[in-house]
């Protein structure tokens, strides 16, 4: 079965353009993964405003695609990807734990204190998936989506502030103190 399999991913991937598997003769069953990255990944593009007087940051448009193999459920993907997006901007502008020095808590350790994104700080999310089996991975030639949508977004953010103000930032989240 093992063999048959091994055929069997190769005329698949061979039907969509790829190169067949060429299994080595003194590999050991599974070694032909390790030729392979086995991990989803994706770009991210995100635009921002910035109140030249204020400094104060919106984020207008967030759009991302991903490679995540098969996609099985699409609605529960693009969903998980959305989430990414809007954690990843909560990271970038305005999640931080706050310490309180002369007591070494977390000053800020409830949902009451704690900085999160709204709806009215989320503008337009596209997100998209190149929905293509990944059959080197497993039989099913799906991977894993899980927080891959957050990856991206804190760097982009960064860089779409740099691009717009010429203030690099390089700590989380960027806040209007560094760019005043």
């Amino acid at each position: 079965a093992g063999a048959g399999q091994r055929d069997a991913v190769a005329a698949v991937i061979a039907r969509h353009g790829g190169q067949p598997l060429q299994a080595d003769s003194q590999s050991a069953p599974g070694d032909e993964k390790k030729q392979y990255s086995m991990h989803s990944f994706g770009a991210v593009f995100v635009e921002v405003h910035v109140d030249p007087e204020l400094g104060a940051i919106r984020v207008p448009r967030v759009v991302g695609a991903y490679h995540v193999g098969r996609v099985l459920n699409a609605k529960t993907a693009h969903s998980q990807l959305l989430g990414g997006v809007v954690w990843g901007l909560g990271m970038g502008l305005m999640e931080a734990s706050e310490l309180d020095l002369p007591s070494g808590r977390v000053a800020n350790a409830n949902l009451a204190d704690y900085h999160v994104p709204v709806n009215a700080d989320i503008g337009d999310i596209d997100v998209s998936v190149v929905d293509a089996p990944d059959l080197a991975f497993n039989p099913l030639g799906a991977r894993g989506i899980g927080e891959i949508g957050i990856v991206g977004v804190a760097a982009a953010l960064a860089n779409a502030v740099y691009h717009a103000t010429g203030r690099r930032v390089r700590k989380l989240p960027v806040r209007l103190d560094d760019l005043i």
